[in-house]
């Protein structure tokens, strides 16, 4: 941002697998810089959901993921529908730890993302 003309009210984190980790953990240590955080098979802790409140978030996880189970993605879900947030939840049927190529071709997940912007 100091080397490049940032919109610094459209800064968004997304990640996946050990990313998603990153990108729950990322919004929760800095939350006032993120427009939008979307993990993409990845867990985080809980603890932070009441960071996350006023984040967009949309988060996305195949049910057959057998290495991060969907339970961690939908614990943070549920954390944070728990402590006021209105999340977005994808849940892919039949897909396994992959469900980044379904998000990332996804248009509607661009739509989204890029409609989400920080008051000043």
């Amino acid at each position: 941002q100091k080397k490049y003309s940032v919109d610094e009210t459209r800064v968004y984190v997304t990640g996946l697998s050990m990313g998603g980790y990153g990108a729950w953990a990322l919004a929760a240590h800095d939350p006032d810089r993120f427009a939008a955080v979307a993990p993409v098979c990845g867990g985080g802790d809980p603890a932070d959901a009441k960071k996350l409140i006023g984040i967009p978030v949309w988060a996305f996880h195949g049910d057959k993921d057998t290495s991060v189970a969907l339970t961690k993605g939908q614990a943070m879900i549920d954390s944070l529908k728990e402590a006021g947030g209105d999340p977005k939840f994808t849940v892919y049927e039949g897909v396994g730890h992959d469900s980044w190529t379904k998000t990332y071709e996804d248009p509607a997940f661009y739509t989204w993302l890029f409609a989400q912007q920080r008051e000043k």
